[in-house]
C-alpha cells in the first residue's frame, strides 16, 4: 500500500522551519509593492475581459431585407409652395414615378419654417384639363383687371371674387384668356355686379411686378402665385389680414373652357340670395372635387418616405403642373434638411446597445440632418442644388449570431447649378456592393484564468529573483566592510 511517507515525497512546495527563514526590510518592499502590482495588473485584466471587442470586415452586399430601400425625409423649402411641390423618384432601370402622394404629406410654412395650417392636400387630377377652342375667336373683355391698389376694396365689396393670375408669356394663360373673359362676360351679364352684387371676376397680371413694386406683394407674398394660371375664389369675410398676409381661399383646378368656368362660378354663388353678403359655403360635391383650399403661405415642408429600388436613381423635389407654367428666373430651391436617412428606422434602445459596441456607429446614417441650403441669386437664376449620395450598409453581429443593427450610412457632396430648365432639387444616390460587417468576438474564460495564472506567478517570481539579488548584495556589502575592518 502506498503510505503518507510516499505520498510526501511528491509534494513540489516542501515547507521549510519558519525558525530557519530570514525576515528583512527590503524583502518586505518588495512584497508590498508585489502586491500591488499584482491587484492592478488583475484589475486590468478583468476589465479587458468584461470589455467588448469588435472585429470589422468588408464582404459583398447579401442583403436578405428584399429589393427595395426605404428613403425618410423632412425637407423644408421657404419659397416653394405647397401647391406645385412634387415629390418624383426614378432609376437606371427605367423606373419614373411622379408625384408621389400617398406616402407623402406637405405642410405649408412661413418663412420662418414654422408650419402656418393643417397638412395640405394637392388631390389628384384624374383627367387633363379642358380647355377651350375660341383662341381664334373674337372676344370682349368681361374680367375687371385688379391692382394692388384695389384688390382688397373689390374683394372686401363681394360676397365672391374669382381671380385669374396670369402672366401675358405663359402659354397656358394665353389658352385661358379668351374662354375666361367669355365667362366672365356671361356671369356679368347674367349677374350684374351693380344689381345682383354677388360675383365679380377679376384678373391679375403678375409680371406687373417688375415694373411695380407694391404688385409683387399681391401675387407672391400675399397670394403665393408660383404658377400661371392660378386661379383664386375669394369669399367675403375670409380673408384674414395679418402681418403674415395668411388667406383662406380656394384654387380651382377643373377644366378651363367656358362652358367649365360658368358652371363653376353660378354654383358658388347658388346659395347666396340676392340682398345678402353672408359667407358662401357651396355643398355641391362636383364642385368641391375641382377647387380646394389654397396654401396659406408660400413655403412647403415636405415630410414621408419612398421605397426605391436597390440600384443607382433620384430623388426629385420640384415644382410640378401639367396646366401651368412657371417663371423659372424667379423660382428659388433653397432648403432646410431636418432629416434624411436610408433602411428602416432604428428605435434609440437599439442604437444605444449598438454605440455599447461601436461608438462611432450611427455617425453617418442622418449626415445632412440639419443642414441648409439657400440659394442667395448671387450665380444667377434656374439655380439647381444636386448631392450625391454614396450609401454602405453596415450590420452588427452580437454573439451567438444575432444581428443587432441594420442601418445604411452615407457619404454626401452638395452642388449648386445653373440649369436651363426648371430648378428642382436632386439627391442622386448609388449604393455599394460591398458592405460592412461588425462582429463581436467572443472572450474565453480559461484564457482569462491563464492570463491571471501568468500575472500572479511571473509578480511572484521576478520580486524573488529581485529580493535574492538585493540580498545578497547586501551581504557582500556587509562582508567587505568587515574584512577591511580586520
Amino acid at each position: 500500500m502506498i503510505s503518507s511517507r510516499n505520498i510526501k515525497s511528491i509534494d513540489f512546495y516542501r515547507k521549510i522551519p519558519r525558525d530557519l527563514t530570514e525576515a528583512s526590510i527590503s524583502g518586505a518592499g518588495l512584497s508590498i509593492i508585489a502586491a500591488l502590482a499584482m491587484m492592478f495588473l488583475f484589475g486590468m485584466e478583468l476589465s479587458n475581459y468584461l470589455s467588448v471587442s469588435t472585429s470589422t470586415s468588408v464582404i459583398v452586399d447579401k442583403s436578405t431585407d428584399g429589393e427595395f430601400l426605404r428613403i425618410d425625409f423632412n425637407i423644408s423649402f421657404p419659397s416653394l409652395s405647397c401647391e406645385f411641390a412634387s415629390v418624383d423618384v426614378s432609376d437606371v432601370l427605367g423606373t419614373n414615378r411622379l408625384n408621389i402622394t400617398k406616402t407623402v404629406r406637405k405642410f405649408s410654412i412661413d418663412r420662418n419654417m414654422k408650419i402656418t395650417g393643417s397638412e395640405f392636400h394637392s388631390g389628384s387630377v384624374s383627367h387633363a384639363i379642358k380647355h377651350g377652342d375660341e383662341a381664334d375667336e373674337e372676344y370682349a373683355e368681361g374680367s375687371v383687371p385688379l391692382t394692388s391698389h384695389n384688390f382688397e376694396r373689390v374683394s372686401h365689396q363681394y360676397p365672391i371674387l374669382v381671380v385669374n393670375f396670369y402672366a401675358p408669356w405663359c402659354y397656358w394663360s394665353n389658352r385661358l384668356k379668351p374662354s375666361w373673359e367669355r365667362a366672365a362676360k356671361i356671369i356679368r351679364e347674367r349677374y350684374d355686379p351693380e344689381i345682383d352684387g354677388r360675383i365679380l371676376s377679376g384678373k391679375v397680371d403678375c409680371t406687373r411686378r417688375r415694373r411695380v413694386v407694391s404688385q409683387c406683394s399681391l401675387c407672391v407674398l400675399r397670394n403665393h402665385i408660383q404658377g400661371y394660371p392660378s386661379i383664386r375664389i375669394f369669399r367675403k369675410g375670409t380673408d384674414l389680414r395679418e402681418d403674415h398676409g395668411h388667406h383662406e381661399h380656394e384654387s380651382y383646378y377643373g377644366d378651363r373652357d367656358t362652358e367649365s368656368l360658368v358652371k363653376m362660378m353660378e354654383q358658388l354663388i347658388a346659395p347666396i340670395p340676392v340682398e345678402s353678403e353672408k359667407h358662401a359655403s357651396s355643398t355641391d360635391n362636383s364642385t368641391n372635387k375641382i377647387k380646394r383650399p389654397a396654401p396659406s403661405s408660400g413655403g412647403c415642408r415636405i415630410e414621408g418616405f419612398v421605397r426605391v429600388k436597390k440600384v443607382p436613381g433620384s430623388l426629385i423635389i420640384s415644382a410640378r403642373s401639367g396646366a401651368h407654367s412657371f417663371d423659372t428666373s424667379e423660382m428659388n430651391m433653397s432648403h432646410v434638411i431636418s432629416h434624411l436617412s436610408f433602411g428602416r428606422k432604428i428605435s434609440p434602445r437599439v442604437m444605444s446597445d449598438a454605440k455599447r459596441l461601436i461608438p462611432y456607429l450611427g455617425g453617418s446614417h442622418d449626415r445632412l440632418n440639419g443642414r441648409a441650403f439657400i440659394n442667395q441669386h448671387d450665380i444667377g437664376a434656374n439655380v439647381t442644388i444636386e448631392h450625391y449620395l454614396q450609401i454602405v450598409k453596415t450590420e452588427v453581429i452580437t454573439r451567438g449570431t444575432h444581428k443587432l443593427v441594420e442601418e445604411y450610412e452615407y457619404t454626401a457632396h452638395s452642388s449648386l447649378v445653373q440649369s436651363v430648365h426648371i430648378p428642382v432639387v436632386k439627391f442622386h444616390f448609388e449604393l455599394s456592393p460591398m458592405q460592412v460587417l461588425i462582429t463581436e468576438n467572443s472572450k474565453s474564460f480559461s484564457h482569462f484564468i491563464t492570463n491571471v495564472c501568468a500575472i500572479i506567478g511571473g509578480i511572484f517570481t521576478v520580486a524573488g529573483i529581485l529580493d535574492s539579488i538585493l540580498h545578497n548584495t547586501v551581504r557582500l556589502m556587509k562582508k567587505v566592510e568587515l574584512g577591511k575592518n580586520i
